[in-house]
């Protein structure tokens, strides 16, 4: 069984998504991070090597978190971007391996050439 939040806090302060656990075990998201690691046909393509670099995403705001049964959230950005489902297995595979996560994409960005604006 997928570990289920207790607690599901978006902060649009500091543009993170805060997950709290029953055992206390707490994630803790950028937008930008979440926006980029979408499951979704959108980013992930529709098979192997399709995937869609995701850019400029740095200042992307969450407007809505809905539930999705008991097994998931879809996250509504104001990118419009809104097809993207996060079960509760990928959040916690997320959580597990946010480091790894975030910086195979800052490569992938700098391989891209890709300079902000």
């Amino acid at each position: 069984m997928d570990k289920v939040p207790s607690e599901i806090t978006v902060r649009k302060k500091d543009r993170t998504l805060l997950l709290v656990y029953p055992d206390n075990t707490r994630y803790e998201f950028s937008f930008e991070f979440l926006r980029v690691h979408s499951q979704s046909a959108e980013v992930k393509g529709h098979g192997p090597g399709q995937s869609i670099l995701q850019l400029n995403k740095q200042n992307v705001m969450i407007n809505e978190v809905q539930p999705i049964g008991n097994y998931a959230i879809k996250l509504i950005f104001d990118d419009g971007h809104d097809s993207g489902i996060y079960t509760w297995k990928y959040l916690n595979e997320l959580g597990h391996n946010k480091n790894k996560y975030w910086q195979a994409y800052l490569d992938q960005v700098k391989a891209s050439g890709y300079t902000p604006e």
